[in-house]
């Protein structure tokens, strides 16, 4: 775990503030699109943590066998008379998690509620060997 009080240099009043803010032990990957997967006897499930985006702000795209999710915010203007100490206008995140390459998009099922998007994606079947016979002359 990394402890930023100690080891990250202060270069600004707002580099301070974010350590006050801020857990003591404090993991970056910790708080980036958590996810959970299940795997099924059909399927495999996965429950992505994407609060505070709105569905149209959320994208998922497979390609070359991977799954990629995306979510995407831009801040609206409310009060521009506000003095604000430090805003942040743009948030972005994104992921990407390998299923296989027999995967077909119409088979991936999407849903978003309360902050999390369920996916499920289909197990592929191993393929099983063709047999064929050679007649002989």
């Amino acid at each position: 775990m990394k402890n930023y009080l100690q080891t990250r240099p202060q270069n600004d009043i707002f580099d301070a503030l974010d350590d006050f803010f801020r857990p003591m032990f404090y993991d970056e990957k910790l708080d980036s699109m958590r996810t959970d997967i299940r795997e099924t006897d059909q399927s495999y499930e996965l429950e992505i943590e994407l609060p505070g985006f709105e569905k149209s702000e959320i994208s998922v795209s497979l390609e070359n066998g991977y799954l990629t999710v995306g979510a995407e915010k831009a801040e609206k203007e409310e009060n521009k008379n506000a003095r604000y100490l430090r805003r942040e206008c743009r948030v972005s995140c994104r992921r990407s998690y390998y299923v296989g390459e027999d995967v077909e998009q119409e088979n991936v099922k999407a849903k978003y509620e309360n902050g999390i998007l369920s996916l499920s994606v289909p197990k592929m079947q191993p393929k099983k060997p063709v047999s064929k016979t050679i007649n002989i002359d």
